[in-house]
């Protein structure tokens, strides 16, 4: 991803929390030389070879197949507002787009032990819905395991990841301070997201 000196994001604390919030990603692998892409839930896990993500595809998409067989890019890309150059002190200027995105690389590995299926479904449930654990616990056993069939869970060893934050980082303090005004009174969530964000970038 092309990514700017100043709208670089290293801190991987800040990182982790980032796909932590925004966590339904793409994952593309590639197969003949063609990119195949799903968009799945992932959760981050700390391994012994360090963090991962882990989630599951339907059985019957067959991008899984390849998931051990080609390097893995997940992309994780949630607020972003479209930026009006009337915020800008100069006229010379042109609109443009604020946005944050990760992408993290990584191999992939299946997850076959059925134990270690029920954990992550588990998890899963505890991250997103924990209310609907009750009702998990109480289907037959041989519903869920037919379930649990029906899926190919995996996880991903991540190699590399790239933070992406642009946040009007080259305008003034003043222009900055106009656009997020203007963002927080949107009836759009991603532009008050993005309005957010940029409030942690100002140095009053």
């Amino acid at each position: 991803m092309y990514i700017p000196k100043n709208n670089r994001q290293s801190d991987k604390k800040q990182i982790v929390e980032f796909i932590q919030r925004f966590s339904f990603g793409t994952i593309i692998t590639v197969k003949n030389k063609v990119p195949i892409a799903s968009h799945l839930p992932f959760l981050v896990t700390q391994t012994d070879k360090g963090k991962s993500l882990q989630s599951h595809f339907a059985k019957a998409n067959e991008q899984w197949k390849d998931i051990e067989n080609t390097p893995v890019l997940v992309i994780f890309s949630e607020p972003h507002a479209y930026i009006s150059p009337k915020h800008y002190e100069k006229d010379l200027n042109v609109p443009t787009w604020n946005y944050m995105s990760v992408h993290a690389y990584g191999q992939g590995q299946l997850i076959t032990e059925m134990e270690n299926v029920s954990e992550l479904l588990e998890r899963t449930i505890d991250t997103y819905e924990i209310e609907y654990k009750q009702q998990w616990n109480k289907l037959p056993q041989d519903f869920r395991t037919k379930m649990m069939h029906g899926i190919v869970a995996f996880e991903i060893n991540m190699s590399e990841l790239q933070a992406k934050e642009k946040l009007s980082q080259n305008k003034t303090e003043n222009e900055r301070k106009k656009i997020i005004e203007s963002l927080s009174k949107s009836n759009h969530s991603s532009e008050t997201l993005i309005a957010t964000y940029m409030k942690g970038t100002l140095t009053e």
